[in-house]
């Protein structure tokens, strides 16, 4: 049996809904509306009627000036490294639906485009372009203007685009939330006179928290913790990222491992300590993590317990632990796991104390008294 509605009885749904919100019922609940769009969708609308946008109104589909872009693309630099390898594989995965995929920062910019755009058809090439504005108040509602305000995935098909110019396109989206756990930014995959293909939501929120995953284990560290919980274990992109520097401090998270933690976002220039979490040793993280130890059960202050797997920042993540060392051996001290730690960056770094420390996300005054280097030494 079909799991999708007929696309000529969906779309009378979205028209009668479109039809009962701009006769200004904004009272109304989306049962009142037929179930044809979600109570978000309609609120855009709502929101573009209020801002003086009409449907029957030409979209611009125009550029920022080339010194904001230039702002931009500076600003969404870590945002673009992350997503390259996600969005060539993305792109492997929609090129037989001919689905593109757009990344834009936080306000609706697009800062990068891959797959197959047809360039010959202008409803592709418009905003298919990095430098277009596709925010809410320029193009009105769009999976990008709806995921980036409700901050969360979602399926925009057809009618459900605010302007009737853009009645052409279908799309998924999802956020992209930053190792600070800030929006900044969302995937979007368009494709142009398409039937309802609604699992896109899921490929785009998946895609989505890899991009997550990847900036975040770009980012300077000493240590990662992987979690899950108790019967699941720790392994790929379902599970929460956290990573700490090597005093203990909380440097980034994914989205997964703030609502495991219940992680507020810090303000600048404050951080959270693991001890804050943990209701355990933090200096045992590392020790774990030195001796390549098997996952284990964490306590959290909240009662809760979570599996947890600590990795070195010199392996990644997405590596599987070595295997843990036949002959018994007494843990070394958390002094010495960080100073093995600095050390093994330095010698990465090529002796460069500076870039050692930018990698490990402390001070340069630290690597120097934890090695014992004279601070002239420019080793």
């Amino acid at each position: 049996m079909p799991t999708i509605a007929p696309s000529s009885d969906r779309q009378a749904r979205i028209a009668q809904a479109r039809e009962l919100v701009f006769q200004g019922q904004n009272s109304l609940s989306s049962a009142d509306w037929g179930s044809g769009v979600s109570a978000g969708i309609a609120q855009s609308w709502q929101r573009c009627l209020a801002m003086g946008l009409q449907p029957n109104q030409a979209v611009g589909f125009d550029a920022v000036s080339a010194q904001q872009m230039r702002r931009v693309q500076e600003a969404s630099r870590p945002l673009v490294q992350a997503a390259q390898p996600v969005l060539v594989e993305l792109a492997r995965a929609i090129a037989d639906i001919r689905f593109f995929a757009i990344l834009t920062n936080a306000e609706g910019i697009v800062v990068d485009v891959h797959g197959p755009v047809d360039r010959q058809d202008r409803r592709a090439d418009v905003i298919a372009r990095v430098g277009v504005d596709l925010s809410e108040k320029a193009v009105g509602t769009t999976a990008i203007s709806a995921a980036l305000s409700e901050l969360q995935p979602v399926w925009l098909h057809r009618g459900e685009h605010f302007f009737k110019d853009n009645s052409v396109y279908s799309c998924a989206g999802a956020p992209v939330f930053g190792p600070d756990g800030l929006c900044a930014g969302m995937l979007d995959l368009t494709g142009i006179e398409t039937t309802e293909r609604p699992a896109l939501k899921h490929l785009v929120r998946r895609s989505a928290r890899s991009i997550e995953n990847s900036w975040l284990l770009s980012t300077a560290h000493a240590l990662v913790l992987r979690l899950n919980w108790p019967g699941n274990q720790p392994g790929d992109d379902s599970d929460g990222l956290l990573t700490l520097d090597a005093d203990g401090h909380i440097v980034g998270a994914n989205p997964t491992a703030r609502q495991m933690l219940s992680l507020s976002i810090a303000t600048h220039g404050q951080t959270v300590h693991a001890s804050d979490v943990f209701a355990s040793s933090w200096e045992s993280l590392f020790d774990a993590a030195s001796r390549q130890s098997a996952n284990q059960e964490l306590p959290l202050w909240t009662g809760l317990r979570l599996q947890t797997q600590a990795l070195p920042s010199g392996q990644s993540a997405t590596q599987p632990a070595r295997p843990r060392p036949t002959q018994d051996s007494a843990p070394k001290p958390l002094k010495d796991v960080q100073t093995e730690m600095i050390r093994e960056a330095v010698n990465q770094a090529r002796g460069n104390v500076a870039e050692a420390a930018r990698s490990l996300g402390i001070s340069r005054a630290t690597v120097y008294r934890k090695l014992n280097l004279p601070k002239t030494d420019q080793a």
